[in-house]
């Protein structure tokens, strides 16, 4: 296989950012989307230049493609997943993976079966200051990481992106088609690269978290318990209504930091640009240096994440994150509303289930009230 012909399924708020990184790509080429609103399919096959539109998955996986980019809502890429694989297709499907770690486990088994490739698309792992950061970490330039802290605010923005997402893309996330709410959704990739960015699973969790308005799960706070005794990781989450972003995205910003024994490296943003700081800061000794070079925009993560399924295939390797890892931080994720939920200790490796936070989803009169008092705010 020397070109990857791509399809793409499912055209929402998120679709132009994952399908950039495949339309750059020398060895790849998009050549079909899906979507059941065509009309809404057909815009965007004319904006990305791409030839067959449909708006029915099973012709999609007819039609002439290698691999598809599932950015459907997570409920539906058990059923999504299952139906590449079994057309023979190679497969990258948005975060998280699943909505139920038995689901999980049948996509991971379905692909083993059939040969082919799942990987769980992770932008994260593939935002530059970050990759760097990891780099410096294992390259051993704090000396060991003792601590991991990872800090999210949701605010606002009036960045173009935010202002014209569409709303019908967030229905889903509000009920019980989602076993909960910002932190499943969002916080995914936080608990990602909190195992990611020091190399080590996570063996115990504490946690509290508290219903915020609509689907925020803020303020959380949560503890992790590294396997290693002499690591342990911190996890915030924050709500501000009220307080301006920078960001050509979201209105949310991120921070990352790593102590070691030697010295610290800190990850200023990701979604954002709140702070007038380089994105990435290495402390060691009584040296400060810092990493100017480093592409710094969120999107850069999703189009390296893109690239990388791309060569993946084409090398006949094994992309980031496997099936495996994606079920591992989905237990993450469940903890911490279990370790919540129990005000106990909770062991990731533990959970089989999928968690809810107490709560959870909110009623039809919660939303209302919790829409009146944003605007009564703001």
């Amino acid at each position: 296989m020397d070109r990857i012909r791509l399809g793409v399924v499912g055209t929402g708020n998120i679709a132009a950012l994952n399908v950039a990184g495949y339309l750059e790509h020398p060895a790849c080429d998009v050549v079909a989307v899906c979507d059941p609103r065509r009309d809404v399919a057909e815009r965007f096959a004319t904006v990305h230049g791409i030839s067959h539109v449909h708006d029915d998955l099973t012709a999609l996986l007819a039609d002439d493609v290698d691999a598809v980019e599932i950015l459907t809502p997570t409920h539906l890429h058990h059923e999504h997943v299952l139906a590449a694989l079994a057309a023979g297709k190679h497969v990258s499907c948005q975060k998280p993976i699943a909505t139920s770690l038995a689901d999980a486990a049948e996509m991971r088994d379905a692909a083993e079966t059939a040969g082919l490739t799942l990987r769980v698309s992770e932008c994260f792992y593939h935002y530059p200051p970050l990759v760097r950061a990891r780099e410096l970490v294992a390259d051993g330039a704090i000396g060991t990481p003792t601590v991991v802290r990872v800090k999210t605010v949701v605010g606002t923005t009036d960045s173009a992106f935010q202002t014209g997402l569409d709303p019908a893309g967030y229905g889903w996330r509000f009920d019980a088609h989602s076993p909960g709410g910002h932190l499943f959704d969002d916080n995914v990739h936080k608990y990602a690269v909190a195992r990611w960015l020091v190399g080590e699973e996570v063996r115990s969790v504490q946690a509290v978290v508290r219903r915020g308005r609509l689907f925020f799960e803020a303020p959380t706070v949560a503890l992790f318990e590294y396997e290693r005794d002499d690591l342990l990781g911190t996890m915030e989450v924050s709500h501000a209504p009220r307080m301006h972003v920078r960001s050509r995205y979201y209105g949310a910003d991120e921070l990352f930091e790593v102590q070691g024994t030697d010295g610290f490296v800190w990850v200023t943003r990701a979604t954002g640009e709140l702070l007038d700081l380089p994105a990435l800061v290495l402390y060691r000794g009584d040296t400060t240096t810092t990493f100017a070079d480093l592409d710094a925009d969120w999107g850069a993560g999703f189009r390296g994440a893109s690239r990388h399924f791309v060569d993946a295939l084409l090398a006949g390797e094994r992309p980031d994150m496997t099936p495996d890892d994606a079920i591992r931080t989905l237990q993450l994720c469940f903890a911490v509303y279990a370790a919540s939920n129990t005000r106990l200790p909770v062991e990731p490796g533990t959970i089989g289930e999928a968690v809810s936070p107490r709560g959870w989803p909110p009623t039809p009169a919660q939303l209302h009230a919790d829409v009146e008092a944003l605007f009564a705010d703001g």
